[in-house]
């Protein structure tokens, strides 16, 4: 399991987490290659469903990065994402998974070396609890 490199989706808000994923990329900071990117208007837009998607689909970890608290463009979305990201955890642990393989992130535009970090750190910690169990369960019944 050594050469496992998980698979992450990033859901990111377009004015702030994309923008500050654009910085790191502007700077030259580099964060893993297997970091996907799907930039949303805003992180009130992520519902549940689409994490549990992005996991049934193949996913190892999914992280949604918004705004900062009390700086929401769209007032309070990623409140409202919190709260669906907090759902999931418990609905994983519920199904026996690591709620550790999802995560609310919250930047401002300006924070790109940041968000590097974060999603190194993100990848490093979905790295250790190893392939989702959706994986496993599809390798084990080829």
């Amino acid at each position: 399991m050594s050469n496992f490199e998980p698979e992450i989706v990033a859901f990111c808000c377009h004015y702030c987490a994309y923008t500050a994923a654009d910085m790191a990329g502007t700077r030259r900071i580099s964060y893993p290659s297997n970091v996907k990117i799907i930039r949303v208007p805003c992180t009130g837009k992520v519902d549940a469903i689409h994490l549990m998607k992005a996991l049934e689909k193949g996913a190892d970890g999914v992280y949604v990065a918004g705004c900062l608290e009390g700086d929401c463009h769209f007032k309070d979305g990623n409140v409202h994402a919190a709260a669906h990201v907090e759902s999931i955890k418990k609905t994983l642990e519920t199904l026996g998974w690591e709620p550790e393989r999802v995560a609310m992130m919250r930047f401002s535009a300006g924070m790109g070396e940041k968000f590097a970090q974060a999603a190194t750190e993100f990848t490093e910690k979905i790295k250790a609890l190893g392939p989702s169990p959706v994986s496993q369960a599809t390798s084990k019944a080829v």
